[in-house]
């Protein structure tokens, strides 16, 4: 990471509440395509969600804890703040000494711009700012929120903007938060109904519409230079699971997450 911080564009892009089971499903059937051109041979990595909903577990990532391997450990982060004593910072971790992520990177010269999705980063109340008050931009309207059938492709138009208003030689670090996992999403499938409800099938419609767009976004961060990129979710959901609905509880739905980081060569997407 000390070779990538400076010399190449960073993406990260967190799939508000998708679960791994999911994920790793659609992927092996072939039902998300354009993701699977970046995943390890076509399939997700299990990992460790570091919270069970979207707060904690961003508070966490923001602060170098992205999800953790699925496996017996020590692993070495990406990025870390400097803390004596860490036994998962390594010689090419990318080390700040600033509280988050987002402003260590800003002081290594990225422009930081946060697109949000869900309710935590709207801006609409102290608590929905604080995640998006890290950025030096933040940009959250009602269309790129959990309501909107189209978010995704909301969100996209504006990244796409973002970038071609950018001079070509800042360096961009652009987080998106992707709302349209997150229940309600039962527009997603076809035929389904608002009475019905979400389920485990409109949840993946779901990743299937994120797929169907995500070669834009790509497209745009890899448009001036290579582009470092990190696609993971913050936690799953339970759909009944065990008697279990939703998140911020402790089950493997929810604690269970896919994980990816791949380069984007120039021309990625188109």
């Amino acid at each position: 990471m000390n070779d990538i911080v400076g010399r190449d564009d960073l993406l990260l892009v967190t799939l508000d509440t998708l679960r791994f089971d999911v994920a790793d499903e659609l992927a092996a059937a072939g039902r998300t395509p354009r993701l699977a051109r970046h995943l390890q041979d076509g399939r997700w990595e299990k990992r460790h969600a570091p919270g069970s909903f979207t707060y904690a577990s961003h508070q966490a990532i923001f602060a170098g804890f992205l999800p953790t391997p699925a496996s017996h450990g020590p692993h070495p982060r990406l990025f870390a703040a400097r803390f004596a004593g860490s036994e998962t910072t390594a010689d090419r971790t990318f080390v700040f000494d600033t509280p988050d992520l987002v402003s260590g990177l800003a002081g290594a010269g990225y422009r930081t711009v946060c697109l949000g999705g869900v309710g935590f980063f709207n801006q609409q109340g102290a608590l929905g700012s604080v995640l998006p008050g890290l950025f030096q931009e933040s940009h959250w309207e009602t269309e790129f929120g959990v309501t909107s059938p189209a978010s995704f492709e909301a969100q996209i138009d504006r990244a796409e903007r973002i970038v071609a208003e950018l001079p070509r030689e800042q360096r961009l670090f652009l987080f998106v938060n992707v709302s349209a996992l997150h229940q309600p999403n039962w527009f997603h499938l076809p035929g389904a109904t608002r009475e019905a409800g979400d389920s485990r099938a409109t949840h993946a419609a779901a990743l299937e519409y994120v797929d169907r767009h995500i070669d834009r976004l790509f497209a745009a961060m890899s448009s001036r230079r290579r582009c470092f990129a990190i696609v993971c979710s913050d936690h799953g959901t339970a759909y009944g699971d065990d008697g279990w609905t939703g998140h911020r509880l402790g089950h493997k739905a929810v604690w269970t997450v896919p994980y990816a980081h791949f380069f984007l060569e120039p021309g990625a997407g188109t």
